[in-house]
């Protein structure tokens, strides 16, 4: 509790990834009580993690791992569910009228525990890029009928947010994306042929996972958030204009239709963009360093090459034709950079095996339900292995 201010309860899927470790300590400074947690396998943390906070629940995606936290917390009256439909389970479940349920699940694994989140009428702290570029349209329609708003954690969206509060959604002329343009600023495709994984894992200046930091380094997880901005804030992607920003102090900006421009701007920590989420519509007290505008000097802003890094064109096409053409370009994306990382694709090879997945299934554009967007990812994730595996395995 800070300035009198009784926030609502959280709970936390993904609570042993960067936002989820960063939303406990950001719970802990607010006073907020933690309700249930959920990870893949890291059984250590979960337990670790279960018994500090004393949580209600915990739910392990993998069920093997399930069973070993069970037996881990047989000492407590603390619940656990297993693999994603136990997930689903536990976050339908009320401990609190008003609860927030932080999704920061890696990839398309988290669309099934969104919709049961919104399903169930809990607020939803969105972290899980992944629900709205495969399916944007069905998550915001369930948005909608359940009268709920999604609480945006990423922090350009946060931003965007946050910019909305100073007019209407109506009243939006342009969206400034703004991207720190990852590691690779500058260089021309031959010179990412010789990328390691090492050095994609670098980024300049966000501490963020394996998965979305080797996204940022191509630039798709700029074009994903072009995707999830269109549903969040109802705007065509013609409205939207990325940036790269380097400082990353400028974390995003909605020009309105007087020319007015209002950004969010602070030191690049994601604690300011989960508390906002979780304190939402109240500030709470810092948990972050404040800025020193004169520390920092100057503020420097370009046009993204996107001849070099294409996926962020791939994206912003994707979005633009629509059905499950998005979700096809995230299923491509998931496998090719898995490979990246287990050092079986190079580089580049990210950038191909993703655009031939894509050009490969024209079809992708005509959806009728959920079920189609679930078809059209287990294609496309076949048709990137098919794909990959023609391409050959490197060392």
């Amino acid at each position: 509790m800070i300035n009198n201010t009784v926030y609502p309860s959280v709970s936390i899927l993904g609570s042993t990834g960067s936002v989820g470790e960063q939303a406990i300590d950001v719970a802990r400074c607010n006073g907020i009580r933690v309700n249930c947690l959920s990870a893949n396998r890291n059984v250590d943390r979960v337990e670790a993690q279960a018994r500090a906070l004393r949580v209600k629940a915990c739910a392990m995606a993998d069920r093997d791992a399930a069973k070993t936290l069970q037996i881990r917390l047989a000492d407590t009256e603390i619940k656990v569910y297993a693999g994603m439909e136990g997930i689903c389970e536990m976050v339908a479940q009320f401990y609190d009228e008003n609860e927030v349920v932080v999704n920061s699940v890696i990839g398309e694994a988290g669309l099934r525990p969104t919709l049961a989140i919104l399903s169930a009428g809990k607020r939803l702290a969105l972290a899980n890029k992944e629900s709205l570029v495969c399916a944007g349209e069905f998550v915001m329609k369930l948005a909608e009928a359940k009268k709920l708003d999604i609480l945006p954690v990423d922090s350009e969206h946060s931003a965007i947010f946050q910019a909305l509060r100073s007019g209407s959604q109506k009243e939006i002329k342009r969206i400034l994306l703004t991207a720190s343009g990852g590691p690779f600023y500058g260089m021309k495709r031959d010179g990412l042929s010789e990328i390691t994984v090492e050095r994609a894992l670098a980024h300049p200046t966000w501490n963020m996972g394996a998965k979305i930091t080797i996204d940022s380094a191509t630039l798709m997880n700029k074009g994903f958030e072009v995707i999830e901005a269109v549903h969040l804030f109802n705007v065509v992607p013609e409205q939207i204009e990325v940036l790269v920003h380097r400082e990353s102090i400028m974390h995003s900006a909605i020009e309105y239709i007087d020319n007015s421009v209002i950004a969010q701007m602070s030191v690049p920590d994601m604690r300011l963009c989960v508390q906002y989420a979780l304190t939402h519509p109240h500030r709470a007290e810092a948990v972050i360093p404040p800025l020193d505008l004169t520390a920092v000097g100057k503020l420097t802003f370009a046009h993204p090459d996107t001849e070099t890094f294409v996926l962020l064109q791939a994206a912003i096409d994707a979005i633009r034709v629509g059905g499950a053409v998005p979700a096809v370009l995230n299923a491509a994306n998931e496998v090719a950079v898995s490979a990246f990382l287990e050092k079986r694709l190079d580089f580049v090879g990210i950038f191909d095996i993703v655009t031939q997945t894509v050009n490969a299934l024209p079809d992708a554009s005509r959806i009728y339900s959920m079920e189609d967007i679930f078809a059209f990812d287990g294609a496309a994730r076949s048709l990137a292995n098919e794909f990959l595996a023609k391409r050959g395995a490197i060392c």
